[in-house]
Protein backbone atom coordinates (compact mmCIF):
# COMPACT_ATOMS: atom_id res chain seq x y z
CA UNK A 1 0.00 0.00 0.00
CA UNK A 2 1.15 3.82 -0.76
CA UNK A 3 1.61 6.75 1.33
CA UNK A 4 -0.50 10.01 0.58
CA UNK A 5 1.41 13.56 1.15
CA UNK A 6 -1.30 16.67 1.37
CA UNK A 7 0.72 19.81 0.45
CA UNK A 8 -0.62 23.06 2.09
CA UNK A 9 1.09 26.07 -0.37
CA UNK A 10 0.98 29.34 1.08
CA UNK A 11 4.54 29.19 3.36
CA UNK A 12 5.13 25.50 2.22
CA UNK A 13 5.48 25.66 -1.05
CA UNK A 14 8.07 27.46 -2.99
CA UNK A 15 5.32 28.89 -5.28
CA UNK A 16 3.19 29.50 -2.33
CA UNK A 17 2.99 33.25 -1.59
CA UNK A 18 5.14 33.49 1.27
CA UNK A 19 7.50 31.26 -0.82
CA UNK A 20 8.46 27.69 1.44
CA UNK A 21 11.07 25.40 1.60
CA UNK A 22 9.63 22.81 -0.20
CA UNK A 23 10.41 23.15 -3.87
CA UNK A 24 8.50 21.91 -6.86
CA UNK A 25 11.23 19.09 -7.43
CA UNK A 26 9.90 17.57 -3.88
CA UNK A 27 6.59 17.25 -5.12
CA UNK A 28 7.95 15.63 -8.61
CA UNK A 29 10.10 13.14 -6.19
CA UNK A 30 7.04 12.57 -4.26
CA UNK A 31 4.72 11.53 -7.25
CA UNK A 32 7.86 9.59 -9.11
CA UNK A 33 7.99 7.16 -5.88
CA UNK A 34 4.40 6.40 -6.03
CA UNK A 35 2.96 8.90 -3.41
CA UNK A 36 -0.64 9.77 -3.83
CA UNK A 37 -0.19 13.51 -3.93
CA UNK A 38 -2.50 16.58 -3.72
CA UNK A 39 -2.72 19.72 -1.49
CA UNK A 40 -4.89 21.21 1.36
CA UNK A 41 -4.67 24.96 1.72
CA UNK A 42 -7.35 28.46 2.18
CA UNK A 43 -6.82 28.88 -1.35
CA UNK A 44 -9.77 27.92 -3.35
CA UNK A 45 -9.55 25.06 -5.33
CA UNK A 46 -9.90 26.48 -8.67
CA UNK A 47 -6.16 28.13 -7.83
CA UNK A 48 -4.50 25.13 -6.24
CA UNK A 49 -5.64 23.54 -9.41
CA UNK A 50 -4.06 26.42 -11.19
CA UNK A 51 -0.48 26.05 -9.44
CA UNK A 52 -0.39 22.19 -9.99
CA UNK A 53 -1.49 22.88 -13.61
CA UNK A 54 1.28 25.73 -14.18
CA UNK A 55 3.32 23.32 -12.73
CA UNK A 56 2.95 20.20 -14.73
CA UNK A 57 1.90 18.50 -11.87
CA UNK A 58 -0.88 16.00 -12.44
CA UNK A 59 -2.01 15.69 -8.60
CA UNK A 60 -4.63 13.45 -6.54
CA UNK A 61 -6.51 15.84 -4.67
CA UNK A 62 -7.45 19.39 -4.05
CA UNK A 63 -9.59 20.52 -1.04
CA UNK A 64 -9.88 23.05 1.71
CA UNK A 65 -7.94 22.66 4.25
CA UNK A 66 -10.88 22.42 7.20
CA UNK A 67 -12.25 19.23 4.41
CA UNK A 68 -8.84 17.42 4.82
CA UNK A 69 -10.67 14.59 6.39
CA UNK A 70 -12.34 13.95 3.07
CA UNK A 71 -9.15 13.09 1.79
CA UNK A 72 -9.19 9.98 3.77
CA UNK A 73 -12.23 9.03 2.90
CA UNK A 74 -11.39 8.81 -1.13
CA UNK A 75 -7.57 7.38 -0.87
CA UNK A 76 -6.64 3.92 1.20
CA UNK A 77 -3.31 4.71 2.26
CA UNK A 78 -0.45 3.32 4.40
CA UNK A 79 0.06 6.33 6.32
CA UNK A 80 -1.05 9.92 5.62
CA UNK A 81 0.86 13.05 6.06
CA UNK A 82 0.15 16.29 6.00
CA UNK A 83 3.41 19.14 5.42
CA UNK A 84 2.20 22.66 6.38
CA UNK A 85 3.70 25.69 8.25
CA UNK A 86 1.30 26.60 10.82
CA UNK A 87 -0.76 25.97 13.52
CA UNK A 88 -4.15 25.58 11.28
CA UNK A 89 -2.40 22.80 9.30
CA UNK A 90 -1.15 21.25 12.19
CA UNK A 91 -4.43 21.11 14.11
CA UNK A 92 -7.22 20.64 10.65
CA UNK A 93 -4.30 17.23 9.97
CA UNK A 94 -4.07 15.92 13.32
CA UNK A 95 -7.91 16.24 13.82
CA UNK A 96 -8.36 14.15 10.72
CA UNK A 97 -5.64 11.09 11.64
CA UNK A 98 -2.88 12.98 9.27
CA UNK A 99 0.94 12.79 10.50
CA UNK A 100 1.84 16.30 10.19
CA UNK A 101 5.50 17.61 9.56
CA UNK A 102 6.74 20.83 9.20
CA UNK A 103 8.34 21.72 5.83
CA UNK A 104 11.71 21.86 6.94
CA UNK A 105 14.40 18.74 7.40
CA UNK A 106 11.68 16.26 7.33
CA UNK A 107 10.61 16.84 3.89
CA UNK A 108 13.72 15.47 2.67
CA UNK A 109 13.83 12.45 5.07
CA UNK A 110 10.58 11.49 3.97
CA UNK A 111 11.37 11.02 0.54
CA UNK A 112 14.88 9.36 0.94
CA UNK A 113 16.74 12.84 0.09
CA UNK A 114 18.82 12.74 3.60
CA UNK A 115 19.64 10.67 6.40
CA UNK A 116 17.25 9.89 9.10
CA UNK A 117 18.55 11.69 12.55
Amino acid sequence: MTKLISFDIDGTLEVGDPPGSVTMEMVRLAKSLGYIIGSSSDRTISSQQRIWRDQGITVDFTVLKHQISSVKDQFEAEEYYHIGDSDMDRYYSERAGFLFLSPDASVPRLLGMSPEP
